[in-house]
């Protein structure tokens, strides 16, 4: 089911300070847009409506964030997120910036110098068609773009829904670099400790689909291709 336009959500978010209108100056520059440069910086791409980012943000004051969409109606519903759980908390919005971007062209805005830290990828598309696995977030095409900004020894957390992308994906890893640390096919019987649920999350648990969930690490080079 397609979103239905926001007419407000352009207006709102050009008014935001926390929006950054033109990320591509922001190459190599993101860190000394955060009140506390010195803090890790964590990437979440595809942020859809802000439930996750919002709250992450606001439990982990100790990193700054950033978080990345193409459509402008989802960063409009992330904006109004982010700030009702500031407000609740009564803090001022200092360690999160939204930003617009197509992810398959992700290196126009970060690059080596932005030393992030960790990805977040959350129900991303997945593309199950063949001819269009190459969109997939988690493809080794993209995987090999992310190891341009994250830091040595720098992570990847990725949750899905679904079965094939998952098990697609661990092989992706294993073939650019990536080391798998943690792993379950049923995030919400596991016990791991400090998950955020998702919107997409909440609702495939409401239909009894277990969560993929992983964590991995960006090791040595990646295979050759081929």
């Amino acid at each position: 089911m397609r979103m239905r336009r926001k007419k407000w959500a352009v207006p709102e978010l050009t008014a935001a300070p926390f929006y950054i209108r033109n990320p591509q100056e922001q190459l190599g520059r993101w860190r000394a847009l955060y009140a506390r440069a010195e803090q890790p910086l964590m990437v979440e791409l595809g942020c859809g409506k802000g439930g996750f980012i919002s709250r992450l943000a606001l439990q982990n004051p100790q990193f700054n964030f950033l978080a990345i969409d193409l459509i402008d109606d989802m960063l409009g519903l992330t904006k109004r997120a982010v700030e009702q759980a500031y407000r609740e908390a009564e803090r001022e919005i200092d360690n999160v910036l939204l930003a617009q971007q197509d992810i398959e062209r992700i290196t126009r805005i970060l690059g080596e110098r932005d030393q992030v830290e960790r990805v977040y990828i959350n129900f991303c598309n997945p593309w199950p068609k063949a001819g269009h696995k190459k969109r997939r977030l988690t493809h080794p095409k993209q995987l090999r773009l992310y190891r341009q900004f994250l830091v040595p020894g720098g992570q990847i957390y990725f949750k899905t829904d679904d079965r094939d992308l998952f098990e697609d994906s661990l092989r992706y890893l294993d073939e650019t670099g990536f080391a798998v640390e943690y792993l379950t096919r049923d995030l919400h019987a596991s016990g791991y400790q400090g998950n955020i649920e998702t919107e997409h999350e909440r609702m495939f648990s409401a239909e009894g689909v277990p969560i993929k969930f992983l964590i991995a690490t960006m090791g040595g080079p990646p295979k050759a291709e081929g």
